[in-house]
């Protein structure tokens, strides 16, 4: 069996930040197809994240995109066609671009998304700092700047984590377990939709407790589930399944849901029994 190349650095990215601006817009009340994304960092994750955009939809002509160079516009000669294909007609500067902005994401170097330029965007700007290990700009940064932000970034220590597991282990099993010959768009379309409803549903005690004790509530500081909730298999491996199978890339029928849902879950339970066998050993 073949199995399919899914680069987790690049497209789990735009799967997880994909899952909160659904969430984000929903929060907010505008319309994908309305907003104004800026990007720096035009890299495999920026083109990713920027594509997965615009499958969910985002207009290409409102993206922005920026490299070390500067704006992505037509007048460079620079450009190779992954990057051209977001070309602007004119060129601009990133506090230009970033006026009225909806949207910033960033998958480039610390401390390049200023307080001033924040303060410059739409209201409830939409951040997503995904630089590591310090992203553009600091949670605290863009909240003292701008109360209204919905901030996301690849930090754990503060809300919104970008986090790439929250993704790719359950797009391979999905995958594995129909035997896909391809990760379709339809497949991570669905992977995000479903991050999005998961993160809308009451949090159980043990994710809050595995959170330190400190409530989880779907709102600004809440658009993406925590990586370690438990039901993230359940509820999106049987989505990327169904996906597989309606985008022609599954090799074996959609089983029955409930059917699938109980097969995940005992299989997380025998691991959940060898890791404590493991443990428990080793207190021996």
């Amino acid at each position: 069996m073949n199995i399919p190349v899914f680069h987790d650095d690049q497209h789990g990215t735009a799967v997880i930040s994909g899952a909160a601006l659904l969430n984000a817009a929903h929060l907010t009340g505008r319309l994908l197809q309305d907003m104004r994304c800026v990007v720096c960092g035009a890299g495999a994750a920026g083109i990713a994240c920027a594509k997965f955009y615009m499958a969910l939809g985002i207009r290409r002509e409102n993206i922005f995109m920026f490299d070390s160079k500067g704006l992505i516009h037509t007048g460079r000669l620079d450009l190779h066609p992954t990057k051209a294909m977001f070309a602007q007609s004119e060129d601009c500067t990133l506090e230009v671009a970033l006026q009225g902005a909806d949207i910033f994401l960033g998958l480039s170097k610390k401390g390049l998304l200023k307080p001033e330029m924040v303060k410059s965007m739409a209201p409830s700007p939409i951040i997503f700092a995904c630089a590591n290990p310090d992203p553009e700009i600091t949670y605290d940064e863009a909240k003292a700047a701008r109360p209204d932000c919905i901030m996301g970034s690849g930090r754990s220590d503060w809300p919104n984590q970008v986090n790439n597991v929250s993704c790719f282990p359950y797009m391979f099993r999905a995958a594995l377990d129909m035997e896909a010959t391809s990760i379709s768009e339809a497949m991570k379309i669905a992977a995000a939709r479903a991050l999005a409803d998961l993160a809308r549903q009451p949090v159980p005690a043990e994710v809050v407790a595995a959170n330190g004790g400190v409530p989880l509530e779907f709102g600004r500081d809440y658009v993406i589930p925590k990586p370690f909730d438990p039901r993230m298999i359940e509820y999106l491996c049987p989505a990327i399944a169904e996906a597989a199978v309606l985008s022609g890339v599954a090799r074996r029928p959609l089983p029955e849901r409930e059917a699938y849902t109980a097969e995940l879950k005992a299989r997380v339970a025998k691991v959940h029994e060898r890791t404590h066998a493991l443990v428990d050993s080793y207190k021996a």
